[in-house]
């Protein structure tokens, strides 16, 4: 699996954030993506999930569906959570899952729910609302969705706020057996993952390739 760019230009408000890209990262590997604020890293995510048409430019994922756009076939974190504070937490990965096709029947369901909770150390809180949650509790149930459905491409958009030294170290072993597994990662992060083999793509420079 290999996904490329090639000559993207996107957009953001009234000005070109991102102008002339290409790049690509191949199956198993992760591209941390780096430079100054405004350098367009949020949106150079966000328009690989869709979220952003480019201007100009495109996105192939080779190996991948070729029926479902790229944004489709990837998990998104963005910086907020996406839960529910008055569902529990088991509830939240529940709807996740269901929502992101992590099964077609209830067992299984259950079981990546279970399994999720457990990998992300929330299980004895599975019966607790969201909003009674700590914010690095809130940010691991938010990364919950890239385990209760399978995508091969995780776009990660600073993935450890709120999360303590164990808990980074937690995301960085559930990252590595994605990419163990023939998955890819897109990841902004001011903040090594502890990944070894992670290339860097720097933003904020015109004509960029990687």
């Amino acid at each position: 699996m290999r996904l490329q760019a090639e000559k993207l230009a996107v957009r953001r408000g009234a000005r070109i954030v991102i102008d002339g890209l290409s790049f690509e990262a191949v199956a198993g590997e992760a591209l941390l993506l780096t430079g100054p604020n405004g350098a367009g890293k949020t949106t150079l995510l966000r328009a690989v999930a869709g979220f952003l048409t480019p201007e100009a430019g495109q996105f192939r994922l080779q190996g991948g569906d070729n029926e479902r756009e790229v944004g489709e076939q990837a998990h998104y974190v963005g910086h907020a959570n996406g839960i529910k504070s008055n569902l529990t937490t088991a509830e939240n990965l529940a709807f996740w899952c269901a929502y992101l096709g992590g099964g077609s029947e209830n067992r299984v369901r259950r079981e990546r729910v279970e399994l999720a909770l457990e990998r992300l150390r929330l299980l004895s809180l599975e019966d607790i609302p969201a909003a009674y949650l700590s914010a690095g509790q809130k940010r691991r149930l938010g990364l919950g969705r890239l385990l209760v459905a399978d995508r091969p491409l995780w776009l990660l958009d600073e993935p450890t706020v709120s999360l303590d030294a164990a808990s980074v170290k937690l995301l960085a072993g559930i990252v590595h057996e994605h990419l163990q597994g023939g998955g890819i990662v897109l990841a902004a992060t001011h903040i090594p993952l502890g990944l070894e083999h992670a290339r860097e793509l720097r933003l904020g420079v015109k004509r960029q390739s990687a």
